[in-house]
């Protein structure tokens, strides 16, 4: 065939690739989309508004702390803030944003078309979006919970929280966790049945590990906080006493309850951060990982270990004192398997070639912040100490330099390395170092004092403090970093929104990076690969002979006369072809069976007959969509 023609039958199938994967242009179309990258976006700008708005949360918070005796908050209204700032954080933006990019990039890096279950991909998005917005909006009404984002029992029960606020966290995060359950299950099952042939569990991307691992947890560490949600919810609505002491119930199985999801919770968001600094590391040292093998075991000893900790949050509650060394332990122990990675880019970027781009100086403070927020956690984990800082604003400075330092920066760093991949512009390098320094300067500024006002004897969760008790220029210092870290965040914004617009052309691979994602063009077509590449090392755009030409045995896993959604099914562990996995196109079925399972779920705080109706609703939902296409309706 001449060349011409090849050109030619390419151009016909990457025309046909296109109809086949592509959507309506219109409100339905879009509405009805179930491309991986389509709802990967979407959790990710979703998570990132939810983001603004507990950022707008914090600030007002500490304005209010800037100096003694200022009024610009009620006492109620402060615990309403205080409460949806840490929701919002914990549940609707770290979770949610880790998701969004693993869907987003997983399929790209192994080799896919797709998430194996499209339309359960959408409709965790759905679950999603319509319950961070009630809760939202039951705080922009003055509806919002006010008990702090870990709920404790008694304080939210019936008798001291009457109103409405509690039942919307309650049946919220209740809703909420469905999204999170559905997006592991897709997540986990994805990377062991849609690798690339030759991609060996050995030879998958270290970010692909520790989204597997992420899914794991979820899997375990949700169904607790399900099961509390869902006794505190009967104790308020339906009159149980699972958390009523004088009527038999204790309050403290709240907080085993909450905790054993609680500090997995932490390490859910940890771990795929530590899979983007892996990955920052690597291109930007210009050299392979050292200890590829020591990185993956450590993901998989801080998700064992993660949940065995959550006593230490409990220390003060009069727990045996045996079980609180072993606890203690347990928490000093997990700092071994993270030493481990921090060895590991070390020693990779010492033999490599680093190049100081943006991505790699916000892994560098990553380091650096997240470094002293697990300093501060090995102290908390001594009980004696605990006794002493517990519940004051030391807790909170040590919270916030392992959450923000072990998420945001990573986050940051991810979002500078593949903006170009997700948008096809490359933000601007100077702007983004201006950036970078706002932040850690403002980060730092913000939090670092907060230790000494623990030491200093300032609790947490207070609105207000009298003046002379040496507090006041600490918070005041505080909030000036507070103001500076906020602005930092709006530079680094306005930065990838520019670039959208007026950016560079970023090419296929911008950074010269080593992974499969780089091998599409940026950003890719709708379809990912017009061929199922074959892997045949751990770096396949690096290695000679590491990515294949494409065609397995002559299957290009598109077929003009059937045309339909496929990609390719693989063996768990050596990646062997097994089928052609066809996949379900556009539907909106998602959207309404999420719609009328919020009916169920939010309706019951209006009316109990609301859950049989919303169940009918979505047992209607679900039957549409699992309906066998007709001959026609084929894909």
């Amino acid at each position: 065939m001449s060349a011409a023609g090849g050109a030619a039958v390419g151009d016909a199938v990457r025309a046909g690739l296109e109809r086949v994967w592509g959507r309506p242009p219109d409100l339905v179309g879009r509405l009805s989309a179930v491309n991986h990258r389509v709802v990967g976006k979407r959790y990710m700008v979703t998570a990132a508004v939810f983001f603004f708005l507990a950022g707008i949360q914090a600030l007002v918070m500490r304005t209010q702390l800037a100096r003694s005796g200022l009024d610009l908050l009620t006492p109620e209204q402060y615990n309403q803030f205080f409460t949806m700032h840490g929701t919002t954080m914990m549940f609707l933006f770290a979770v949610p944003m880790m998701e969004g990019l693993g869907m987003y990039l997983i399929p790209l890096m192994i080799g896919a078309r797709d998430m194996v279950f499209p339309r359960l991909n959408a409709f965790g998005y759905w679950v999603y979006l319509i319950a961070g917005v009630t809760l939202t909006v039951a705080f922009l009404v003055g509806r919002g919970p006010d008990a702090g984002w870990f709920n404790y029992a008694p304080l939210s029960g019936p008798s001291f929280s009457p109103g409405r606020g509690i039942d919307f966290w309650v049946t919220t995060i209740t809703f909420l966790e469905v999204a999170a359950l559905v997006a592991a299950v897709e997540i986990i099952v994805t990377i062991l049945k849609l690798r690339a042939p030759g991609m060996t569990m050995g030879r998958a991307p270290l970010f692909v590990w520790s989204q597997l691992v992420m899914a794991f947890m979820i899997l375990f560490a949700m169904p607790p906080l399900i099961l509390a949600s869902l006794m505190l919810g009967l104790d308020r609505m339906v009159g149980t006493h699972f958390f009523h002491a004088a009527a038999g119930g204790d309050p403290v199985l709240w907080q085993h309850l909450f905790w054993v999801f609680g500090h997995p919770e932490v390490y859910i968001i940890l771990i795929p951060a530590l899979g983007i600094v892996s990955s920052v590391v690597t291109v930007f040292s210009r050299r392979p990982i050292i200890g590829y093998a020591p990185i993956v075991m450590s993901l998989i000893a801080i998700g064992f270990l993660s949940f065995g900790l959550w006593v230490h949050h409990m220390f003060t509650v009069g727990l045996p004192v045996m079980g609180l060394g072993f606890f203690a332990a347990a928490s000093m122990m997990i700092a071994i398997p993270s030493g481990v990675q921090l060895f590991c880019w070390m020693a990779t970027l010492w033999k490599g070639r680093p190049v100081l781009s943006s991505p790699l100086l916000y892994v560098l403070g990553f380091v650096f912040v997240f470094t002293l927020g697990g300093l501060t956690g090995v102290m908390v984990a001594a009980v004696p100490f605990d006794w002493q800082v517990h519940d004051s604003h030391f807790v909170v400075a040590h919270f916030h330099y392992v959450l923000i330092g072990g998420a945001v920066f990573p986050l940051l760093a991810g979002f500078h390395y593949w903006y170009p991949k997700l948008s096809g512009y490359l933000p601007s390098e100077a702007v983004a170092k201006v950036a970078f320094w706002m932040i850690f300067i403002g980060f730092n500024v913000a939090f670092f004092p907060l230790h000494e006002l623990g030491f200093r004897g300032m609790p947490r969760r207070v609105y207000t403090y009298l003046p002379g008790l040496g507090w006041d220029a600490l918070n005041l210092l505080s909030t000036a970093g507070a103001y500076l870290l906020g602005l930092g965040f709006a530079v680094f914004a306005a930065n990838l929104v520019w670039s959208a617009f007026a950016g560079r052309r970023a090419g296929a691979d911008p950074w010269g990076a080593d992974s499969l994602e780089w091998a599409t063009p940026s950003p890719p077509p709708v379809y990912n690969f017009e061929r199922i590449p074959v892997v045949r090392g751990r770096h396949p755009l690096w290695e000679a002979g590491g990515i294949g030409p494409g065609a397995i045995s002559g299957l290009e896993m598109y077929d003009p006369e059937f045309p339909r959604r496929e990609t390719l099914a693989t063996t768990v562990m050596d990646a062997r072809p097994e089928f052609r996995r066809t996949l379900p196109g556009p539907s909106l079925w998602p959207l309404v069976l999420a719609a009328a399972l919020a009916v169920a779920a939010i309706g019951s705080m209006v009316d109990l007959w609301l859950i049989p109706i919303g169940a009918v609703l979505a047992w209607i939902a679900m039957a549409r969509w699992l309906r066998p296409p007709r001959a026609e309706e084929a894909p």
